[in-house]
């Protein structure tokens, strides 16, 4: 299936444009819900919040981690952050508006509703865009849900969204709403950089990179690129490592480089049969060094 997608105003503040972002055609396979693996649970005062970005074509989900204080509600305040405030990776955006009211509660079925206001919908979207927005709320709820222990991550967990109290109402005027929803595996990016996040300040010496990738079976190539004080990044850096986990299923990976004080870019994609990058795969993240 093919669409195209249209974003007037990617709006990441919580605030409105009248700016439209076009998108190339992007395919979405059809995928199970469940070779979407949940968050496990990690005693950690950060919370996951997924967002929107592009990998060439592609469009995908990507997730980020954020502080959060551990005496408020996480779902509701990883929900919040999603909608109202900037990603920390410049290449992410959210469509969402900053709601005026937004609540949740988790039923003893694994089940997680979501109360929002009518007015976190005031982006012009196409049916495309809608469909992944919809998904940025319902990977963000679970996965908070699931890394605060709150559900069990080894059971089906699906998310019911309400507007203002009520069923049926149509997201972005796209996407009908009020039944439940499962993670839609298709959309999530086929690879990620989990540490370091975007412009992390990291002490000379030995660095490690830590990332996700969807399919353990293929390789993970890696560059780093280091700034030269002028703008420009010259290839500092380059190799292969692989994901944990079985062929074909989620796995992490991991590997370290020794960096002296300086401004980087970490570039990693997932790697072909034919040992060539896919570049639609391909995550960035700038940090610092010293």
């Amino acid at each position: 299936m093919f669409a195209v997608l249209l974003l007037t105003g990617c709006i990441a503040n919580g605030g409105s444009s009248q700016a439209s972002v076009s998108s190339p055609p992007v395919t979405v396979q059809d995928a199970p819900a469940s070779h979407a693996p949940l968050e496990t649970t990690q005693a950690s005062t950060k919370i996951p919040v997924y967002w929107i970005g592009r990998s060439k074509e592609e469009v995908y989900l990507y997730r980020e981690f954020r502080d959060i204080s551990s005496d408020e509600n996480p779902v509701t305040t990883a929900l919040r952050i999603m909608m109202a405030e900037k990603p920390l990776d410049h290449d992410f955006f959210t469509p969402w508006q900053d709601p005026e009211s937004l609540a949740t509660s988790i039923s003893g079925k694994n089940v997680i509703t979501v109360d929002i206001s009518r007015d976190a919908f005031n982006s012009n979207l196409d049916a495309g865009m809608a469909h992944r927005a919809v998904q940025q709320l319902v990977y963000t709820a679970t996965a908070a849900a699931s890394s605060s222990g709150l559900i069990n991550s080894g059971q089906q967990i699906q998310v019911v969204i309400l507007v203002d109290g009520h069923k049926d109402y149509m997201a972005f005027g796209q996407v009908q709403l009020g039944q439940p929803m499962e993670r839609n595996a298709s959309l999530v990016a086929p690879l990620w950089i989990i540490d370091p996040q975007e412009e992390t300040s990291l002490p000379a010496g030995v660095v490690k990179f830590n990332g996700r990738s969807t399919d353990s079976s293929r390789p993970v190539s890696w560059q780093i690129l280091q700034e030269n004080g002028k703008g420009e990044k010259t290839g500092l850096l380059t190799g292969q490592t692989k994901a944990t986990g079985e062929p074909g299923q989620y796995g992490l990976f991991t590997f370290s480089a020794t960096l002296k004080t300086g401004k980087y870019e970490l570039r990693v994609s997932q790697v072909d049969a034919a040992g060539a990058t896919i570049e639609t795969s391909t995550d960035t993240r700038l940090f610092n060094v010293g």
